[in-house]
């Protein structure tokens, strides 16, 4: 554990695919640690600000960052009638927890992260993204095992948000992204409940695990959107799903959205409106085309295999 300022620029290398890279440029290396689960840097930068970096890949910065946790946390508690209990799986910068506790409905909110190390870093290096949203007296953090949390708890939540990483096989998440568990996540919704989750890119490369995702969810609820949104830091339109038993209505005129969130929300968005959300939803044709044609859902025994995916919490 240490913290470096480094009066020369440096550069981090990004691989997008196995033959395609991106070179950042960093000003300054503000942390870094080699946690028990992955490589963890927060940085500085011109062009995104202080940033977390977990094995090499963006995961938020401040500059950008209420592109992906808007977009991640409003739709569903939107959908849900009166979101009151949430449940956040990942989210270790704290900043989905602080979208969510910006709703009045909310009265308590269990965030579950496997790995301490980032989220007291974060607590320490990134209070921009926080906001002391882990001081909040709603809230309760559990450093724990999203899977064995999911399979033990009888708690009951209004609202479930996935913000895990990386769904391949070799990664550690990749069964919270399979039909078993979705089911397990169904299960512990309330009457009327909404599930949310953050899909991986929709770029070319990453677009198959995507529509597998979409299809994964539809196995299991009546109502499925898809929708994405570009993340600069991500370099990538970045794809979500909301699900719930009942119609999401995602096509609500955009007056009507930005009432709601006047009514429901305390705070200003920087992002997310009614116009931005029917914005989203429209999805262009090459990843409505993909939904249509990638009809297997992911399970145990055929989880998400791709060369590569980057995480997006």
């Amino acid at each position: 554990m240490h913290q470096n300022n480094f009066s020369a620029v440096l550069q981090i290398c990004n691989p997008l695919t196995e033959r395609d890279i991106c070179f950042h440029t960093i000003n300054r290396v503000l942390f870094v640690q080699k946690t028990a689960y992955q490589q963890l840097h927060i940085v500085e930068s011109d062009s995104f600000g202080k940033s977390l970096l977990l094995d090499g890949d963006y995961q938020a910065s401040t500059v950008d960052e209420h592109f992906y946790h808007e977009f991640l946390v409003h739709p569903a508690l939107l959908a849900c009638a009166k979101p009151a209990k949430v449940l956040i799986l990942g989210g270790g910068e704290g900043a989905t927890l602080r979208e969510v506790l910006r709703w009045n409905s909310v009265e308590s909110v269990v965030m579950v992260d496997i790995d301490g190390e980032v989220v007291e870093a974060c607590r320490q290096y990134l209070p921009e993204m926080h906001q002391n949203s882990f001081e909040d007296s709603r809230s309760e953090v559990r450093i724990e095992d999203a899977i064995h949390f999911v399979e033990n708890t009888d708690e009951r939540f209004d609202v479930i948000i996935s913000d895990l990483s990386d769904p391949i096989e070799d990664g550690p998440s990749f069964r919270l992204f399979t039909r078993e568990y979705l089911q397990k996540f169904r299960n512990l919704l309330a009457p009327g409940g909404c599930f949310t989750m953050q899909a991986g890119s929709v770029d070319f490369s990453y677009l198959t695990i995507h529509a597998r995702l979409v299809n994964t969810v539809k196995s299991l609820f009546p109502h499925v959107e898809s929708y994405t949104y570009f993340i600069p830091s991500f370099l990538a339109n970045w794809g979500f799903i909301v699900a719930a038993d009942r119609p999401i209505e995602p096509h609500r005129d955009p007056a009507t959205i930005d009432g709601a969130i006047a009514e429901k929300i305390s705070g200003q968005l920087r992002e997310f409106d009614g116009i931005s959300w029917l914005g989203a939803l429209h999805l262009p044709r090459y990843i409505r085309e993909a939904i249509a044609k990638e009809t297997e859902p992911f399970t145990l025994a055929e989880p998400p295999k791709h060369e590569r995916l980057r995480s997006g919490h």
